[in-house]
């Protein structure tokens, strides 16, 4: 069985920086592809960026250029620091470990950027 648990999020005016961080417990974490989803209030669940073992990522255009997720083997967990933040970036921020069909979420963390 695979845990999440997130930290890292508060409250960060516009323009600001954040450091996220998810730590994975549980078996075979190198074969996850890690990632962090969010939500906003009212709005669906969204891609903020994964990454795969071997380093491949993925970003959602809003964030792309202003987000960098890295994950760390021997510590097992992937970390999302969130530069030049927005109002607009405000949600809960997920953690997701997935494998084929399987997939994981954290409880999340909430991230409120306002002035």
């Amino acid at each position: 069985q695979v845990q999440l648990v997130e930290s890292g999020g508060g409250l960060v005016q516009p323009g600001g920086s954040l450091r996220l961080s998810c730590v994975f417990s549980g078996s075979m974490f190198s074969m996850y592809v890690m990632g962090w989803y969010r939500q906003a209030p009212g709005k669906q669940r969204e891609l903020v960026a994964r990454m795969t073992s071997g380093g491949s990522t993925n970003y959602g255009i809003s964030v792309k250029g202003r987000f960098t997720i890295s994950r760390d083997r021997d510590k097992r967990t992937v970390n999302l620091q969130m530069n030049s933040l927005k109002p607009e970036d405000t949600a809960v921020y997920y953690c997701n470990a997935q494998r084929r069909d399987t997939g994981y979420w954290g409880q999340g963390t909430e991230v409120t950027v306002s002035s």
